[in-house]
């Protein structure tokens, strides 16, 4: 029987980037899937009625964009599109009013009246050094930015800070403070605690740089040009082979897991030292989410004109209303009124639908594990911001976090973000000392439980690999 270089397990984007950085250095690979379709949260499947394609869970891609990783890989000549809505996001206010990002600084400076100022002088200089910016967001704490101490240090000391208070302190509009409270709610923590101002700055850093674009065709797009560079440079993949435990894995002389650190626990067993376990098991889990998928007749009837004219929608009103629905999911509740991330993919992609109906895509953080079925507080959040959109329902489709859980393993609870992003362990990801290695020079982790985080950027995977390959 074969031997491999390296077994990875699981075929998200970093699996898939973890595998193809082996291959590529002329390592020989194996890919194994639990599922019988490919790309873990970066599928897209016929979720409601034939003809209506929708990604499984990630949709909106600024980090895959910016990813260097991806960049190197050109995987636009392999099908990669990424589609750009003429907006990078808009965030509605009350009635037809929205505040809106878009794909500049300066114009969208010139859009927040009192505030374009401040904004430009919080932005621009971000903007202008987002190559080092790039640093922050996809290397591990050990690889900290060179070359640009002013840039670093400029973005860093605004990092620490919550994302509430720098928002109250810089901005007096309310436009202002809604791009980066819906920007900073991305990381599932109150937007009281340190260090979420990080998110909130990357995010509409990145918005105003790269974008925040679609893949034509659907996420899914992203994982075959992974799958087929792999392929090309003699991979190999194994699909619908769930893995419980070491004893089932081919031979190897290392194996990746692009699982969440709580799998990967269980799966290796007493293969990891009892202290290193205890660590994994203690790296907290992020809140899960609640997910809506729609087929729809006819575009959203949004109130504010511009929210027609961006693939991607914050939903939850001003920055106080925002933090009360995070600081209620940090106390382990459900809130009323939660922060909702809305894509409409296909009114800027005619293939997510038949010709003149829409897809629909929405989800509301809910607490790890819960099972809550939280259609309610959603639909009436789509109908403060559109009403009447329920008469466009042809049908609909919900997933709780169990069910996200059964779709891919890595959502323990419904976590995709593969533990919380939030204190030290932003950067100390699983544990103190071991990022992508564990103490069993065979087993390394290759998910977003490992720096840089979440998001389809395959960084992990890429330093994942790099590890590997030191072991190799």
């Amino acid at each position: 029987m074969k031997k491999w270089d390296a077994v990875v397990v699981g075929s998200g984007p970093n699996g898939l980037s973890a595998a193809v950085a082996l291959a590529r250095a002329g390592r020989s690979v194996k890919v194994i899937e639990g599922q019988p379709t490919l790309g873990g949260g970066a599928r897209t499947l016929p979720l409601t009625l034939p003809g209506f394609q929708h990604d499984l869970c990630s949709a909106i891609h600024p980090m895959a964009a910016a990813s260097p990783f991806f960049q190197e890989l050109e995987l636009r000549k392999l099908g990669v599109e990424f589609v750009h809505s003429p907006f990078a996001f808009v965030h509605p206010l009350r009635g037809e009013r929205a505040a809106i990002l878009e794909r500049g600084v300066e114009a969208t400076a010139a859009r927040l009246g009192a505030d374009e100022k401040a904004w430009l002088r919080v932005m621009r200089p971000l903007v202008r050094d987002f190559e080092v910016l790039k640093q922050f967001m996809f290397n591990p704490v050990t690889k900290p930015p060179l070359g640009a101490p002013i840039a670093a240090a400029n973005f860093g000391l605004k990092a620490l800070q919550s994302a509430f208070w720098f928002a109250e302190e810089n901005f007096e509009t309310e436009e202002a403070k809604a791009l980066l409270a819906g920007c900073a709610a991305h990381s599932f923590s109150a937007l009281t605690n340190p260090l979420t101002n990080a998110f909130g700055l990357l995010l509409a850093v990145a918005g105003q740089a790269v974008g925040w674009p679609l893949v034509r065709g659907g996420s899914q797009k992203i994982i075959d040009a992974l799958v087929a560079l792999l392929l090309r440079n003699g991979g190999e993949i194994e699909r619908d082979r769930p893995i419980h435990s070491l004893g089932e894995l081919p031979d190897a002389k290392v194996v990746l897991f692009d699982t969440h650190a709580h799998v990967v626990e269980r799966i290796c067993g007493e293969a990891l030292p009892g202290w290193y376990r205890a660590l994994l098991r203690n790296f907290k889990r992020a809140p899960g989410v609640f997910k809506l998928d729609y087929a729809l007749s006819g575009p959203m009837p949004w109130l504010a004109e511009a929210s027609r004219h961006a693939a991607t929608l914050h939903l939850g009103g001003r920055l106080p209303e925002i933090a009360e629905s995070e600081a209620r999911l940090a106390r382990g509740e459900l809130p009323e009124r939660p922060y909702v991330l809305v894509a409409q993919q296909s009114l800027f992609d005619d293939t997510r639908a038949p010709s003149g109906q829409h897809t629909l895509w929405a989800y509301c953080h809910v607490p790890n594990g819960s099972d809550v079925d939280a259609t309610r507080e959603i639909e009436l959040q789509l109908e403060r911001y559109a009403p009447g959109f329920q008469k466009l329902v042809l049908a609909k489709t919900a997933k709780r976090t169990s069910h996200m859980e059964a779709m891919n393993a890595a959502y323990v609870g419904g976590d995709i973000s593969g533990g919380a992003v939030e204190g030290l362990q932003i950067f100390m990801r699983p544990a103190a000392g071991f990022s992508y290695a564990t103490p069993n020079p065979k087993l390394l982790i290759c998910s977003s439980s490992t720096p840089p985080g979440p998001a389809v950027h395959g960084m992990c995977g890429y330093w994942a690999a790099q590890a590997a390959l030191q072991r190799l």
